[in-house]
């Protein structure tokens, strides 16, 4: 080594990658709920939902279905999904882990949130996010019952079934980067959501005997 001292411009490469490893690293832990940030400065909030679908299935069973994760036996299948962390009397507190695209070619990412869920059988099932990647989210499925279509000789009837309807809120701190983060999160979310619930359509459809079965064998 020559004893000179690095030039200016060499440090300013430094310290620029070491911002980008800063920015690259908050981005990857807001997305995987790793770093959660709660300021509680400059909040805004946006509507998630509505999605509705009707499921041609009793209600019970759709709230049994939707409901079995936290409160019954959980399955094989759904247990890198859903992990009860604490179970009360109508309320559970668990980690739900979900793939997420990472900006990283080949590097694959999951999303971990913690939530409270409520249930208010066989109608509400309320969800309100603990940890993740905004600081606040409420969400609510409520089931309401179809009626009976006795419909007449050209047109049969239906025997009834199940609107299963998604509504919530989403909401991020810091005014405008606030605002822009809460959109940039709530796309995937609801993407999340809508598989979900055409996966719950299926397979309670499939267990009342009146649709095909799912892919997978649960939602």
């Amino acid at each position: 080594m020559n004893g000179r001292r690095p030039g200016r411009g060499a440090g300013y490469l430094v310290a620029g990658a070491g911002l980008a490893g800063v920015v690259a690293g908050g981005y990857l832990g807001l997305v995987t709920g790793a770093l959660g940030l709660d300021l509680g400065v400059g909040r805004r909030t946006r509507p998630l939902g509505p999605q509705t679908v009707e499921i041609a299935a009793p209600r019970q069973l759709v709230f049994d279905l939707v409901a079995q994760p936290y409160l019954g036996r959980t399955t094989r299948a759904m247990q890198d999904k859903v992990q009860v962390l604490e179970r009360g009397s109508d309320m559970v507190l668990a980690a739900h882990r979900t793939p997420v695209r990472s900006p990283v070619p080949g590097r694959r990412l999951v999303a971990v949130t913690v939530e409270t869920v409520r249930f208010q059988p066989p109608e509400r099932i309320d969800f309100r996010l603990v940890r993740g990647p905004v600081p606040y989210v409420v969400e609510t499925f409520t089931l309401t019952e179809l009626p009976e279509h006795p419909g007449h000789p050209e047109h049969p009837g239906h025997p009834g079934g199940t609107r299963l309807t998604y509504t919530g809120e989403i909401g991020a701190d810091l005014w405008r980067a606030g605002q822009w983060w809460a959109g940039v999160v709530a796309g995937p979310w609801q993407a999340t959501v809508a598989g979900s619930l055409a996966a719950v359509k299926a397979e309670a459809e499939r267990r009342a005997g009146r649709g095909t079965p799912p892919r997978a064998s649960n939602p």
